[in-house]
């Protein structure tokens, strides 16, 4: 008898231990600051501690009444909470154990897509994206074309696919990128889902049959080759890419700040060390530069470009580096609300849909900011899954989901695209 009430003693202290002991997995924390100190706190955090801001993206974007999303390493947990319970920030647990859906996105059972069912259900590392490249042109020769763009700051290669499964010599073009902020995963994953979808439903799907009769795709799986490797191989939470930096203290540059476009003005920062660097010059990187050059030499064939990243259930269009209205604003905000309302139609699932600036945050030197001024009229980011209750560390089981909304997205602006052509002619772009 009394073994068993020391038993039941042991037992309930370390269920109290568990609930208030140290934290022993890193985690994700959801805090909304009430007040400017509350404001100063949080960023101080999340500048002075080894912690990853996910929302916003940037410590100069927190505001009062703004939640804020961080991720807090366990060796930086006590000092983290010691520094709000100080200041009578409260906050909760978004996610308690971050390392177990790390492994879950980094579980993988094939690299080869013929021998797995579940292949596009999976997160794949940079060289099993490579070889997944070079299959799709083999097992597809007739339609699919590998183009090496150009190669990264640690000289791994820059692979676009061109889609031409109808043929065509005055057809006009559609460019989807993913995979600019290495952290980003469900970016690259969409990607490859688009492409196996082009192939298996061409033919079959009178939609995207429609669009890939009318266009030739561009599909950048990997944008930041070198920046997504790390987050395989070092660092989850990495964004920029790699490139070191001339005082040789921090290394990278927000690749999507590095586009001629308002270049590192208000939302961007000249500091090597932030999440927002913009680079040294406009294109001073070489994955910024791969993607320029091309499309500079195609701006008269592509019409459509789309830039796919997470997370926050957006689609976007320019301006994001300015607060002025677009030429073509109202056009583009018809086109995504259309977009978010069959979304929300067909998968109960809610998009924010806006100009850039105005629905997040100033964010100067984007790629869709700059191809819009190439020319480009119809150009889009598109923010996936999902809210927060994931962020970066969206589960396998959710990428079916995430990249049939996208996908449906992608038709629906495509398919505006060819109606607005009809409408004025198939020689304006």
């Amino acid at each position: 008898m009394k073994t068993s009430r020391v038993l039941v003693v042991v037992l309930v202290l370390n269920l109290v231990w568990a609930r208030t002991g140290p934290q022993t997995h890193d985690q994700v924390l959801s805090l909304t600051p009430k007040s400017p100190e509350h404001v100063e706190v949080l960023r101080n955090i999340s500048t002075q501690f080894e912690t990853s801001l996910w929302q916003p993206v940037s410590s100069e974007f927190i505001k009062a009444e703004s939640a804020v999303h961080l991720f807090v390493p366990v060796n930086s947990s006590e000092r983290v909470r010691e520094k709000l319970r100080t200041h009578g920030i409260t906050h909760e647990v978004l996610l308690a154990n971050a390392e177990e859906l790390v492994e879950m996105q980094t579980r993988n059972d094939s690299s080869d897509p013929r021998s797995s069912s579940t292949f596009y259900e999976r997160y794949h590392s940079l060289e099993d994206i490579y070889l997944w490249i070079n299959r799709t042109s083999q097992d597809n020769s007739a339609s699919v074309k590998v183009l090496l763009l150009g190669s990264s700051y640690e000289k791994r290669p820059i692979y676009a696919l061109k889609l031409s499964l109808s043929p065509g010599s005055d057809k006009k073009a559609l460019w989807l990128d993913c995979g600019i902020h290495a952290r980003e995963w469900i970016s690259p994953a969409f990607c490859l889902w688009f492409v196996q979808y082009s192939l298996g439903f061409y033919g079959l799907n009178s939609e995207i049959t429609q669009i890939l009769d009318s266009f030739d795709v561009y599909v950048l799986p990997v944008l930041n080759p070198d920046g997504y490797r790390y987050t395989w191989t070092k660092n989850r939470m990495w964004r920029k890419n790699r490139s070191v930096s001339q005082n040789g203290r921090c290394v990278g540059v927000d690749l999507n700040r590095n586009f001629d476009a308002n270049w590192c003005t208000e939302g961007a920062s000249s500091s090597p060390c932030s999440e927002i660097y913009c680079g040294r010059f406009p294109e001073s990187e070489p994955e910024s530069q791969a993607v320029s050059n091309f499309l500079r030499t195609q701006k008269d064939l592509v019409q459509i470009y789309i830039s796919i990243h997470s997370y926050s259930q957006m689609l976007l269009f320019p301006y994001s580096c300015t607060t002025e209205q677009a030429p073509d604003h109202q056009e583009l905000l018809e086109m995504v609300k259309e977009a978010a309302q069959r979304i929300r139609r067909h998968y109960r699932n809610n998009y924010k849909y806006g100009a850039g600036a105005e629905t997040i945050y100033l964010a100067p030197g984007g790629s869709d900011d700059w191809a819009y001024n190439l020319g480009i009229k119809y150009s889009f980011t598109f923010e996936l899954q999902d809210t927060g209750r994931y962020g970066f560390l969206l589960p396998p089981s959710h990428i079916s989901k995430a990249c049939n909304e996208a996908l449906l997205a992608v038709k629906t602006i495509a398919l505006k695209v060819l109606q607005n052509r009809a409408k004025i002619g198939p020689n304006q772009n």
